[in-house]
């Protein structure tokens, strides 16, 4: 298997395991604040990912050299995964997941600012489609707000998360100095959970822990484990192997994974018309694969 093969593995995998965190967000971002989940749920997944690179390739002093590398990546994931929280609060998973596809756009800009990697025809044309179809699925099929572009509040804070996604993954390549995935995913989320248990101790300490309902655990853990641990591997994984908005392209599938999350816990699915939206994306994801172009 190639290393670009393993990297569109590698994203399938991410964009699968990121949609639960969709669902399940939704279902606990009621009971806790943002941070004070986002705290736990960092450690949890630093010290998984520690343990896994201690036991394979070790934790060598020299990926120490420059800290502050881990301090912006670790900020820039922080910041997404609270406001991603913080707007599911109010924004439908579908909804929250279609704002998510607008992540390989705007990855596509920061990938030419950072590292002069050049957005083709089929790329720009793929990457409008996409656009195009996550928009309508924000705007929930109603033209009447499509063209009036009346997003909603929770949509919106998710928005300003999902730019700092968008400029982590140019970043990884720009500031990875060979060292390898797990131990660059190790760092950077020690770095994200001392940074949001510093900006959020005010939540983490105001929180009844022992009344938390098992919905808040059960994220807590698969946010942890898959949508952190295994998605900061696989993402790093991949972006080392693909260009930036190519990695970031399987973020069209977010919706549709989404939408089988939410008919298996019985929330049922959107309308037809929504559905449109979904079409749009994967028909996106699609065009972006056959734009097979060297790193």
């Amino acid at each position: 298997m190639t290393d670009r093969l393993k990297g569109h593995l590698a994203m399938l995998c991410f964009s699968a395991l990121i949609a639960g965190s969709f669902a399940l967000g939704s279902m606990a971002s009621p009971h806790i604040a943002p941070t004070a989940l986002n705290a736990v749920r960092f450690v949890i997944a630093a010290v998984v990912v520690g343990v896994a690179a201690m036991a394979t390739v070790g934790l060598p002093r020299a990926a120490l050299a420059s800290p502050w590398r881990y301090l912006i990546l670790g900020g820039s994931m922080g910041l997404y995964f609270v406001l991603m929280f913080e707007g599911l609060k109010t924004a439908p998973p579908v909804s929250a997941a279609a704002v998510f596809t607008l992540t390989p756009l705007m990855s596509g800009v920061f990938g030419y600012f950072l590292l002069r990697q050049i957005t083709t025809l089929r790329m720009a044309l793929a990457l409008s489609v996409g656009a195009i179809g996550a928009l309508w699925v924000i705007f929930r099929a109603d033209w009447g707000a499509f063209t009036a572009f009346e997003i909603g509040h929770g949509e919106m804070i998710y928005f300003w998360g999902c730019i700092a996604h968008a400029f982590y993954t140019p970043l990884v390549r720009k500031l990875n100095r060979g060292e390898a995935p797990i131990v660059f995913s190790f760092y950077a989320l020690v770095a994200a959970a001392v940074l949001i248990a510093v900006a959020g101790w005010s939540d983490i300490v105001a929180t009844d822990w022992a009344a938390l309902p098992p919905i808040v655990w059960i994220t807590i853990l698969y946010t942890a484990l898959f949508a952190t641990a295994a998605t900061f591997v696989l993402l790093q994984f991949a972006t080392l192997r693909l260009p930036s908005a190519k990695v970031m392209a399987y973020t069209y599938l977010t919706p549709t994974w989404v939408i089988c999350w939410e008919a298996a816990l019985g929330h049922g699915v959107p309308a037809g018309l929504i559905l449109v939206g979904v079409v749009l994306t994967i028909a996106a994801l699609v065009m972006l694969l056959k734009d097979e172009h060297p790193v």
